[in-house]
């Protein structure tokens, strides 16, 4: 079923463009990678789907219903520019966004404590915004758009300010709203991330969508046909053999093992590499190489660059 669908969505701010006839499907209970480099159109194309903005053309659905102001009670939206209030104490603070989203006050406090407790922050409560760190008030800000059991998650950068282990204990609180049933869309530049969360990814430049699919299938498109072999010891004529059939791209060799990259022709197929490499017993891996996120990110954009 599909969670949001865009559909020919425009956006433009004077004269400048910022999205350009864009449609998106986005699946129901699944994380959705929203990227392109900065000033691409991401940052509208969020505040369209939470109607903090408006499109000029086109139309969006949520759960392949028209969407209306009323869904954005079902809505979280973590922004990029943070949002919290300065002298509100941290408490104060994630009971008044529940209570915008129509939480009773005895669900919102049990909901704030439970989450404060999962980040082991619950002795905060008391504290003002200003007295935190950016990573702590960022903790807080992720509370406030989750506190309320979202259908819809809209996550705008939301790794930013943190150190390492913070950020994968909001990568698993992510993925745990996932199994929760939660529609999320994320918004980040950092492509780790992309590869570690998201089933699905679009990608904007210069105000258009350049890409859009399966994290799998993209980087199935992307791969070339390149395989690295690694095997135990350094033998000659096992090389030789390989490097008059096939191109030989890379090698390297650390301690007792010899790692090879081997690219194939269009015209061979993969099983005969494999045959070939078979008939030798030391081979420690045989993989194909997929290009990673971060590959596919820069080669996408620097060939759209004619936008």
């Amino acid at each position: 079923m599909s969670g949001i669908s865009l559909k020919h969505i425009t956006k433009q701010f004077s004269n400048t463009i910022a999205l350009s006839n864009v449609s998106l499907e986005i699946p129901q209970g699944s994380i959705y990678g929203l990227l392109g480099p900065n000033g691409a159109g991401k940052t509208t194309c969020i505040r369209i789907i939470t109607q903090i903005l408006h499109a000029d053309t086109g139309s969006i659905e949520l759960f392949e219903k028209p969407l209306t102001l009323n869904d954005v009670q079902i809505m979280g939206y973590l922004p990029e520019e943070r949002g919290l209030y300065k002298n509100m104490f941290v408490g104060e603070q994630i009971m008044y966004f529940a209570s915008l989203k129509g939480m009773s006050n005895n669900d919102a406090k049990k909901e704030c404590t439970t989450w404060l407790q999962k980040f082991e922050i619950e002795h905060w409560k008391h504290k003002k915004a200003s007295e935190l760190s950016k990573g702590m008030q960022q903790k807080i800000q992720f509370i406030c758009s989750v506190i309320h059991k979202p259908q819809v998650l809209i996550l705008d950068e939301p790794f930013s300010g943190f150190d390492p282990i913070n950020a994968e204990h909001i990568k698993q609180e992510i993925l745990e709203l996932k199994k929760q049933g939660a529609t999320i869309v994320l918004s980040t530049h950092n492509m780790n991330s992309v590869e570690e969360l998201c089933d699905s990814i679009a990608l904007i430049h210069k105000s258009h969508k350049i890409l859009e699919g399966t994290v799998s299938h993209i980087q199935s498109q992307y791969a070339k046909n390149s395989y690295r072999i690694s095997f135990n010891g350094y033998y000659d004529s096992f090389l030789a053999t390989l490097t008059t059939s096939y191109k030989l791209v890379e090698q390297t060799k650390t301690n007792d093992i010899t790692t090879i990259t081997i690219e194939l022709t269009e015209d061979i197929a993969s099983n005969a590499l494999l045959k070939h490499v078979m008939t030798f017993g030391n081979i420690i891996e045989f993989k194909q190489l997929i290009p990673s996120m971060n590959e596919i990110f820069i080669h996408a954009v620097q060939n759209s660059s004619t936008l």
